[in-house]
């Protein structure tokens, strides 16, 4: 299989892309290049090759949720320039 210059410009089309003159061959032959390794790939005899949903088969190491006190707002509300019992208070930005 080859692309040729009518099925890149139906390509470009789809594509939305504007192709010049000048581009056409240079594409064209890039493509083609594309295809030529694409072709070699499918030759290669994977009947024996076993399939695999991922390429790395380490197993994920999880710690233990464990319930903490992660609440720090009196600390961070400490920090703020303005703020009023629960809230930041910030400048209006809009009218």
């Amino acid at each position: 299989m080859s692309i040729n210059r009518k099925e890149l410009e139906e390509i470009a089309t789809l594509a939305q892309l504007n192709i010049t003159e000048s581009q056409v061959s240079e594409i064209t032959a890039s493509l083609n290049q594309v295809v030529a390794m694409i072709e070699h790939i499918n030759e290669a005899d994977t009947a024996t090759v076993k399939p695999m949903a991922h390429p790395n088969e380490a197993a994920q190491l999880v710690r233990q949720d464990e319930v903490t006190d992660s609440s720090h707002k009196s600390e961070l509300l400490a920090l703020a320039a303005h703020a009023d019992e629960d809230h930041y208070l910030v400048p209006k930005v809009i009218d």
